[in-house]
Formats: C-alpha cells, structure tokens, sequence
C-alpha cells in the first residue's frame, strides 16, 4: 500500500512538474531571462523522494495554482488523500476547489462527485446525500448523473432505505449492472420480510414475486415464500417451491435440505423423503444429502443399512463429513472396547469439521459459520454460499 502511495504521487509530481513546466515557458516567452521552475515543485518532489508523503502533498497543493489546466490534478491529490484514510483533508481540497469561480459546470458536476465520496467516507450521509440528489436533477452529463445514481444507491443501501435504492435504480441501473439486479431483488426480500414481521401476507408475497422478475436467481424470495407456505400449512406447495432452489442455483441446493425433510416428516411420508433426497444427489451431489439419507434409512431400517449405504458412498468420493458421520453409526451398535476406539476418532473428525467455515463468498472469499445473504466484507449481495463441495466437505 505505501509503495501504491509512493508511485501515485510520483506520477502527480509529474504531472505537476510538466504543468508547472508549460507555465514557465510561457512565462519565459513573454519574459525572456526568466528560466525559474517552480520552488515549491522541487521541495515537494525532495519530500517525496526522502518518503515523507504527506509534506509531499501539502507541498504540491500549495504549489498548483487553480485553473483549467490543473483541475484534474487537484482532484487526484484529493482523492488521494481519501484513498489514505484522511476524508477530512480531501474534503478541504474539493470544497476549496467548488469555490472556484472558474469552474465548467461539468468540472464543478465532477468536483461534487468527489466531495460527495468523501462525505460518504467520512459518513456524512445527509450531506453527501444532499449533493447527489442535486447532481441527479440538475447535471447534463448522462455519465456523471450515472455515477451520481450509484453512489446515492450505495447510501441508501447503507441506511437500509429498499424501497429509496428500488426507486433510484429501476429501470435504468437494474438494466445496466447485473450486481444492482441482484441487489434490487434483495432489497424486495427485505421490504417482504418486513410486510411479514407486520403481518400482511399477502403485501410480502407480491415483493417476493417481484423479486423473482427482477432476478430469477433469487434463491432468498423462493426459500421466503416456501417458509409462507411452511407457516401455513401447505407442505405440498412448501416442496414444490423448494425442489425449484438447485435449479435456480445450484451452489445454494444444501440450504433446502432442512426444510425439505421437515416438509416431507409433517407428511408423514417418509418414503418420499428417500426419493427426492436420491433425485437430488443424482443432480447435486452433496455429502450432507446422502448423510439425511442415511438418516432416513436408519430410521427405516437400522443403522447397520444405513452404514452400508454410506460406506459404499464414502468408497466413491472419501469426505471428512462422511467419515464423521459413519463412525457416528458404527458407535451406536459398539461394544464397550470398540467404544473406546471409535470414540477419539469420533472427536477428532468433529472438531476438524468444526473448524471448517460454513458458508463462504464467492465474491471475496470472507468465510463464517451464519448464512449473510449480503456479504458483511465486499457487500455484494447473493454471493454467499454454503461450502458443500464433496471432497472437501
């Protein structure tokens, strides 16, 4: 990061150098004898070669007049300062700049851009709010009105205000950006949950359909509506909903498993149970699906089948999750010295699998053990999924 920093401000030293250069010349060219470069450039650029960046960028601000020529390279020095974690001291730069008389309504629209980002930074939402909305309605650069819609998204988004992003984005930016599709149908999932906490039904049903227009990969809305479904009593429509899931994403079909087997024992249909557990490893095979199978063979028919079932399982593709699982059933029908075998094997496999994440993003890699269906570290939403892989389960 500090060699990152180094390099960006040598570039704006040249920047700076070559500006500064012209000027002279200039100056030289109506003045004949005068051949001075700017002081301050040469100080700047001794502070920065010593490594002492932040008198480097005081020293190059002060140096640069504010004119068309150097607008830009102002702007960069801001964000450079944001980019350092010092949003307060960018702040200064951009506002010292909109102050500026000079200013082009399109250079005075970028400066806003970059003022509003060190609001956001800062968390001076109100403020950087304000500025956006005005850039929204009153720029006549479609690019810089773009950029001015996804940022005030990314507020919104922040305050937790769905139906305020919703109404920004649709239908221009859920059209353009598949990450703001994504993200609309989750904001539809967060109005829909909040319909169900108030206990309107029917009002969370319609944003869950929604959501599925908007993104039809939206696993969140199916497994909601198959939940409505669960609460009131419909398990046959609760099965048709989640059997949809692997379909829509087959990274994501572990999360129905639960569900899917409360659905089928209210049903008292064991048997149906075996037959889609068998349909759905066929399709995704997982380590957890053939585990609740082996579950419901026990159930049925002891834990010597169900150990042969998974005993022939684990011969195909070894897992950690499997091999747990089998020294879970041969301890049930152990003698006492087997017992005392099986049961330190038993704790180690445990407390290898306990170790093991949960749920990961696809995104940025972050890892955990709750399900986030917007990712805590990259905030994208929909990316996290459960670690279900077969070998490494």
């Amino acid at each position: 990061m500090y060699d990152l920093l180094l390099l960006a401000l040598l570039l704006a030293a040249v920047a700076i150098g070559w500006w500064l250069g012209r000027r002279e010349r200039q100056a030289t060219d109506d003045q004949p004898g005068q051949h001075t470069l700017s002081r301050d450039y040469f100080v700047g650029l001794n502070y920065l070669l010593n490594e002492q960046p932040d008198r480097a960028i005081e020293t190059f601000v002060a140096a640069l007049e504010v004119n068309s020529d150097t607008i830009e390279t102002h702007i960069a020095l801001g964000n450079l300062f944001r980019s350092r974690g010092e949003a307060d001291r960018a702040v200064k730069v951009h506002q010292n700049l909109l102050a500026r008389p000079t200013l082009t309504p399109a250079q005075g629209s970028l400066v806003q851009i970059e003022l509003a980002r060190d609001f956001l930074n800062l968390g001076l939402l109100d403020r950087a709010e304000k500025l956006l909305e005005n850039l929204i309605h009153e720029s006549s650069d479609d690019s810089q009105r773009q950029q001015a819609k996804l940022l005030l998204v990314d507020l919104l988004e922040r305050e937790k205000e769905w139906q305020a992003a919703l109404d920004v984005s649709q239908p221009g930016l859920i059209r353009q950006y598949d990450n703001i599709k994504r993200a609309a149908a989750h904001w539809l999932c967060e109005l829909a949950e909040r319909d169900l906490d108030s206990a309107s039904p029917s009002l969370a049903r319609k944003k869950l359909r929604q959501a599925l227009n908007v993104d039809h990969h939206c696993i969140r809305a199916t497994l909601l509506l198959a939940r409505m479904e669960h609460d009131t009593g419909h398990y046959k429509a609760e099965l048709k909903l989640l059997k949809r899931i692997p379909g829509q994403d087959p990274g994501s079909a572990a999360l129905i498993l639960e569900p899917l087997r409360d659905a089928y024992r209210l049903l008292n249909d064991e048997e149906g149970l075996e037959k889609a557990l068998k349909e759905m490893n066929e399709k995704v095979p997982m380590t957890a699906t053939v585990i609740m199978l082996a579950e419901s063979v026990q159930r049925r028919a002891g834990h010597l089948e169900a150990a042969e079932l998974l005993q022939e399982e684990m011969t195909r593709t070894p897992s950690l999750r499997g091999l747990d699982y089998l020294i879970h059933l041969y301890q049930q029908n152990a003698s006492s010295e087997e017992q005392r075998v099986l049961a330190p094997l038993n704790e180690h496999t445990r407390a290898l699998l306990d170790a093991r994440p949960r749920f990961r993003c696809g995104q940025c890699g972050f890892s955990g053990t709750e399900l986030h269906w917007q990712c805590p570290s990259c905030r994208q939403w929909g990316t996290t999924r459960p670690v279900m892989g077969r070998k490494s389960d």
